[in-house]
């Protein structure tokens, strides 16, 4: 997962290149599921962008896709994200670092937010809830490779680690989930 898209053509018309199509693996495994933490607020405002005016840390842009078991992408999928600010605190007053979003007809997300501070006794994450139509909840959580504290964090599971790069003094991300829709 979270590898560059491949591009396709059409058997009547070689010449003509078709959309990006996401990749896949047929019987991809669902992503596991992991604890909600203390910190989920529902609610949260509509929005791809967690950067407030005023806003201190790395910028992070976190991308991917959504797939079911069958490699289809899913749209329409609510994702809730939350996390700690560049300092490591979860605003529990209001709405920074909070916001969800809809995955677009091909099952395409976009999050633009800032790489999370160490919060005590775990290692940098994000949360997320993801919900496809009429489907239950899927409640994970997101993890940087190469981290410290992902040995020490009982939770960590590589199985949820981005694909993350520097972009001059930005950071982007990538990461596809899979539902256990049979789609």
């Amino acid at each position: 997962m979270g590898a560059a898209p491949a591009l396709a053509r059409s058997k009547a018309d070689t010449s003509a290149p078709l959309e990006l199509t996401p990749p896949c693996d047929d019987g991809d495994d669902p992503t596991p599921p992991q604890t909600e933490g203390p910190y989920f607020k529902p609610n949260s405002p509509l929005r791809t962008n967690l950067i407030e005016p005023g806003t201190q840390g790395i910028r992070l842009t976190v991308t991917g896709y959504v797939f079911g078991r069958r490699c289809k992408p899913i749209g329409n999928v609510l994702l809730d994200f939350w996390q700690a600010d560049s300092r490591g605190a979860y605003d529990n007053r209001g709405f920074k670092f909070r916001g969800h979003q809809f995955t677009n007809a091909q099952g395409a997300f976009t999050l633009t937010t800032v790489f999370p501070g160490l919060y005590p006794g775990r290692t940098r994450h994000i949360h997320v809830k993801l919900q496809a139509p009429g489907r239950p909840v899927l409640t994970t959580q997101l993890y940087f490779p190469n981290e410290p504290r992902n040995n020490t964090d009982p939770i960590f599971d590589s199985r949820l680690l981005m694909n993350v790069r520097d972009v001059g003094n930005t950071k982007e991300a990538e990461f596809d989930f899979v539902l256990n829709v049979p789609q």
